[in-house]
């Protein structure tokens, strides 16, 4: 009973195996199709990316110059405002009162000068006649010179009052958006020291600059680059950069570098740069981030190829690579950035090999393929070549008659 289930089952597993052998010739019967292409030989600049934000080229904090009570407000708040538009008005009847008392401390002052004077020109016409003493001659000419210094320190006192009456009409310094008033009218605003009353703020709009941080390693790059020559220093150079809000997809927003830090920070390792955008629809608001591309090589001419044809062989990334007898083989790569949808290869591929562009999968480092050439497009795509035509055999000619 034992021998006969053994001898089934051995039957059975006889009958599997002719059934897939015919599937496993199968599998093995020929290489398999794949499309080809040369890679895309184009001159390139390779770009740096950093993540920043947006900074007012201008910030003022707006403080009162004198103590007062507040009497009107004079914008919105978030306004935009113009240089030298009026803000705050703080109340101006105290100075008003003090530049009227310098006036007439003035005026007092200058009739006492016209005093002296007389008094000095009597005695001095006295002193030639030796009608008074010497010493009656040097004290009326130090009355004059007292009486002209009384002068000076009134205009100068005058002078004061009219720049704290000035001072009570508080006007934007700078264009720009202004924030809310910190004070409202009514409130006791110090001025004139450390701790003068913050009244807002207020920041320039155009031209707005974009801040970043670069690595110690990424600065030295730049720097050998500027050594030999190869690129000119941002410190000497508007060099141009683009920069992309977070939700676009593009860098089309175009400014130029304007400053480098003069040494990195302990702390981080890095060191800031700065560049400066055009804003004048104010789009662009002081705090927002975004990514900035900077030059990161001079151009040269590189090799591009898909993304889709790098293959990964553990830490390894290779490109199948085929011949003209359609054999397979691997070529390691050294990879750079994409560049409009293209890897750049730094080394690994030559200009005239032909790589797996399609049909990646069916392709073996060390086997056999069917290639069909196409051409890669400087876009990444793909533009297969036609199939050549097949040649018709002639129609045979019709016998002779008889």
């Amino acid at each position: 009973m034992r021998l006969s289930r053994f001898a089934a089952a051995v039957s059975i597993l006889l009958l599997s195996l002719s059934l897939l052998a015919p599937g496993t010739a199968a599998a093995q019967q020929g290489p398999m199709p794949v499309t080809i292409a040369k890679p895309v030989i184009k001159k390139v600049v390779e770009w740096d990316e950093y993540t920043g934000r947006f900074e007012a080229e201008d910030r003022v904090e707006i403080r009162a110059r004198v103590s007062g009570f507040l009497e009107s407000i004079h914008f919105t708040d978030g306004d935009l405002v113009q240089k030298g538009d009026l803000l705050f008005v703080i109340d101006p009847r105290p100075f008003e009162a003090q530049l009227d008392v310098a006036k007439a401390s003035l005026e007092a002052a200058k009739t006492r000068v016209n005093l002296a004077l007389g008094e000095f020109k009597r005695a001095e016409s006295l002193l030639k006649r030796n009608n008074i003493s010497r010493e009656t001659f040097d004290q009326r000419q130090a009355e004059l010179q007292t009486a002209q210094t009384t002068v000076l320190s009134a205009q100068a006192q005058m002078r004061i009052a009219k720049l704290n009456l000035e001072f009570t009409q508080v006007k934007a310094p700078i264009t720009g958006r202004i924030s809310d008033a910190r004070v409202d009218v009514g409130n006791l605003v110090e001025g004139g020291s450390a701790q003068s009353t913050l009244l807002t703020t207020l920041v320039s709009i155009d031209p707005i600059l974009f801040t970043f941080s670069a690595s110690e390693a990424e600065f030295l790059k730049y720097a050998r680059l500027q050594a030999t020559g190869q690129r000119e220093s941002s410190r000497d150079t508007a060099s141009p950069v683009w920069v992309r809000l977070m939700d676009e997809d593009e860098y089309s927003r175009e400014g130029t570098m304007n400053f480098v830090d003069n040494e990195l920070s302990p702390n981080t390792g890095t060191i800031r740069f700065r560049a400066k955008f055009e804003n004048s629809s104010g789009f662009l608001s002081p705090g927002v981030f975004g990514r900035l591309r900077l030059a990161g090589t001079p151009e040269y001419e590189a090799i591009l190829i898909p993304d889709a044809s790098v293959v990964s062989d553990q830490s390894r990334k290779l490109v199948l690579i085929v011949d003209q007898d359609g054999n397979v083989k691997g070529a390691p790569v050294d990879l750079g950035p994409l560049h409009n949808g293209l890897r750049i290869v730094r080394g690994g591929v030559g200009r005239d090999d032909m790589i797996v562009v399609r049909g990646i999968q069916r392709a073996r480092p060390g086997g056999k393929v069917v290639p069909k050439i196409a051409e890669l497009m400087p876009d990444g795509t793909i533009k297969e070549q036609p199939a050549p035509a097949q040649s018709q055999s002639p129609a045979p000619a019709p016998a002779p008659a008889k």
